[in-house]
């Protein structure tokens, strides 16, 4: 620990407990996917186009890479605990928006207001790496990642029975329950963790040019990009394959969402049980390795006849398991590039990955059509997964020496 007291719970006075970093990123988590059984009723409801209602993941992605970009520095000037306290305020106000919208176009605009909670993810990491340092921050980041993992696997779950008993706007009422619930722990267990802050905000934006001169960086961060892209690649597309090429209910739908979040929850495990051991680049190959792998079976499985969703939906753990070895490690290695910038590294990069996972959103959501099946999903993501896969080994090759040193 960094001259720190030791964490002692719902005490504002130290460090944030384990339990809190993790339902701060589940709470964050939570929202991007508990709707997603919904979209079909959220069509019809409104009388929209699906590409407009798509428009309430790939949207609001875009927003959640804005918010991190500002969310980063906002940390390393103010202090990780003020930023995140008023992040859930506002995304609290922004539930009960969404589920008390009167057309559309409120709806899509309170959605967007919804992604301050993003603010969870960069702070929650910062504060770790305030906390802890080099693979032992990997190591963490992984456990947390795994603890939150338990709210996008239940969430399409419980999304598709809420769907079904209480309609469509329950999702929301559900999401503002949690942000209330996360606020009062946040501002009961979360002391400050960043003892180091800057004496401005132009100083924190003048950092960033060094990182974006660090080829680690860039290497962390495509790598960990592009094994988003994949995840929400299907994110994005798994409802309309869903609904329209396997003819699923809502609820059905969101249980088989569950096998890409129980794959992140293992890839995690695997993260925070051998990241010291192995290394930070070691698991981002091997996980980008088991995703380009076992999406590849299952375009194969398909093209040999199969018509069952987990023809599709089974083999999505692998995406789950390559995000689980991936990222956290990713993280760890873009914030300890500058440990004194950790909020900043956070924010930029999470915002370069949410860029990619809306990019890749919004294509699947022009690609997929009734006639070309699941085809297009599964291209999108294999792509993805192969393009991560090289990337990780660029980030090994830069980390023995063979890049540029001299940009940290």
């Amino acid at each position: 620990m960094n001259n720190l007291n030791a964490p002692r719970f719902l005490d504002p006075n130290t460090p944030p407990t384990l339990f809190t970093l993790v339902v701060i990123a589940a709470t964050a988590a939570l929202s991007l996917n508990i709707f997603l059984p919904s979209l079909p009723a959220i069509t019809k409801h409104y009388g929209a186009s699906y590409g407009v209602i798509q428009f309430l993941v790939s949207g609001y992605l875009l927003t959640t890479a804005i918010v991190q970009f500002l969310v980063g520095p906002l940390s390393d000037r103010y202090g990780r605990r003020p930023v995140l306290l008023g992040g859930l305020m506002l995304f609290i106000v922004a539930s009960v928006i969404c589920a008390t919208a009167e057309n559309i176009t409120i709806l899509l605009m309170a959605r967007v207001l919804q992604s301050a909670v993003v603010a969870g993810f960069a702070v929650s990491r910062a504060a770790i790496r305030d906390m802890i340092s080099g693979k032992g921050a990997a190591s963490m980041i992984g456990y947390v990642s795994m603890g939150m993992a338990i709210a996008p696997m239940m969430a399409p779950t419980i999304g598709g029975f809420l769907q079904e008993f209480f309609g469509w706007q329950a999702a929301f009422w559900t999401l503002a329950t949690a942000g209330t619930f996360t606020l009062l722990l946040v501002w009961r267990d979360l002391g400050e963790t960043n003892m180091f802050r800057s004496s401005s905000m132009s100083d924190q934006f003048r950092s960033y040019p060094a990182l974006l001169k660090s080829r680690r960086f860039w290497a962390y961060v495509g790598c960990a990009g592009l094994a988003s892209a994949c995840f929400f690649a299907m994110l994005g597309g798994a409802p309309f394959v869903g609904d329209v090429v396997y003819g699923l209910s809502p609820s059905q739908l969101g249980l088989y969402f569950i096998f890409t979040p129980m794959g992140y929850m293992l890839g995690n495990f695997f993260t925070g049980r051998y990241a010291e051991r192995f290394g930070i680049y070691h698991l981002m190959i091997t996980g980008t390795a088991i995703t380009t792998v076992g999406m590849t079976l299952s375009l194969i499985v398909i093209l040999l006849g199969a018509t069952h969703p987990l023809a599709f939906f089974g083999f999505t753990i692998s995406i789950g398991i390559g995000n689980g070895l991936v990222i956290p490690n990713a993280t760890a290695g873009m914030l300890g590039i500058h440990p004194r910038l950790a909020g900043t590294a956070a924010g930029l990069g999470g915002a370069m990955l949410t860029l990619s996972g809306a990019a890749i959103s919004a294509l699947v959501a022009i690609l997929l059509t009734e006639d070309r099946g699941v085809y297009p999903l599964l291209i999108c993501i294999i792509v993805c997964a192969i393009l991560a896969y090289f990337l990780a080994r660029y980030a090994a090759s830069v980390e023995n020496g063979m890049g540029d040193a001299s940009t940290v």
